[in-house]
C-alpha cells in the first residue's frame, strides 16, 4: 500500500542536505534505540553526496552508534572497484571512511573486477542472496525493512537506476537487477526493484536544483511509475519529498505546507 507522499521544501540545497542530515541521524538514532540497530540505503549523485558530506560535519553525528547500522546502496555503477565514479567510492570520501563503521554492515554492491567478472546480472543476484540472508523473519519478505531508504531523483524522473520504460522498473519478482543500456553512462549498472524499494519504512526522494523541477511536477501529478520511476517509490509508514525552492518551483504550493523552509 503506497503512503501519501509529505513535501518538505528548503530555501537552497545547503540547507536541504544540511536539514536531511540531521534528519537522518535522528531517524538512526531512534531506530537504535528502539531496535538496538539501524538500516539505511545510500543514494548516490550530488543531492546524496551533499547529504553524506553534511552528515560528517554535523556535531550531532557522534550521537549514531556507527557500529550498530547496516548501510546498503540503492543502486551502483558497474565499475571495478575504487572508481571514482562507483556509489561506494563517493560515500566512503564523503562520510563512511571518518566514522566508525562495523566493515561487515557495509555492504557494497559487487564491482566489475569482483568475484563475478563482467556479469553484472551473476552480481546482482548476488546482491539480492545478500539482502536475503540479512532478512528476518519479522521483515514478512526478501530484503530488510530499511529505516529509511534514500534515492535522488534524476531530470528524467529515474530513481536508483530504474529509467523509464526500461525493463528494471517493469520488474515485480527480484529484488535486485543488472541494468543494461542504461540512457546515461556508464550503461551498465546493479540496482534494487521497485518491490525491494516499497519494503522500506520511510523512501525519501531528494531533489535540488532546476533541472529537477520538471522531473518532481511530473512524479507528484499522478504520473505512472513506468514513465516515471520516483511515482512508484514509496516507504511502508512514510514517503518523504526533500527539495530546494528551485526543485519544487513548477510543483503547486497546495502540495505543501507554507512552514516549509
Amino acid at each position: 500500500m503506497s503512503t501519501a507522499p509529505q513535501l518538505v521544501v528548503h530555501r537552497d540545497k545547503e540547507l536541504m542536505a544540511q536539514a536531511a542530515a540531521a534528519r537522518l541521524i535522528t531517524r538512526i538514532v531512534d531506530a537504535q534505540a528502539s531496535r538496538g540497530s539501524a538500516s539505511v540505503v545510500l543514494t548516490g549523485g550530488r543531492n546524496g553526496n551533499g547529504l553524506l558530506a553534511a552528515l560528517a560535519a554535523a556535531p550531532a553525528r557522534d550521537a549514531v552508534d556507527w557500529s550498530r547500522l547496516d548501510l546498503w546502496w540503492g543502486d551502483e555503477r558497474f565499475l571495478p572497484e575504487g572508481d571514482p565514479e562507483r556509489n561506494v567510492t563517493q560515500a566512503r570520501q564523503a562520510l563512511l571512511d571518518a566514522v566508525p563503521l562495523d566493515p561487515k554492515r557495509v555492504h557494497a554492491m559487487p564491482a566489475s573486477d569482483g568475484p563475478y567478472g563482467d556479469d553484472v546480472d551473476a552480481a546482482a543476484a548476488a546482491y539480492a542472496e545478500e539482502l536475503a540472508r540479512a532478512a528476518g523473519p519479522e521483515n514478512h519478505g526478501p530484503v530488510p525493512t530499511f529505516d529509511v531508504l534514500m534515492l535522488g531523483v534524476g531530470p528524467d524522473t529515474h530513481v536508483a537506476s530504474l529509467f523509464p520504460e526500461l525493463p528494471a522498473v517493469r520488474e515485480l519478482d527480484r529484488t535486485v537487477v543488472g541494468v543494461h543500456g542504461a540512457p546515461k553512462q556508464p550503461p551498465t549498472r546493479v540496482t534494487l526493484t521497485l518491490p525491494a524499494i516499497r519494503a522500506a519504512r520511510e523512501v525519501w526522494l531528494l531533489a535540488a536544483g532546476e533541472d529537477k523541477a520538471q522531473a518532481a511536477a511530473i512524479a507528484l501529478s499522478g504520473a505512472g511509475e513506468v514513465q516515471a520511476p520516483a511515482a512508484g517509490a514509496y516507504g511502508r509508514s512514510r514517503t518523504l519529498w526533500l527539495l530546494d525552492s528551485a526543485a519544487a518551483a513548477q510543483l503547486p504550493r497546495s502540495l505543501y505546507p507554507s512552514a516549509s523552509a
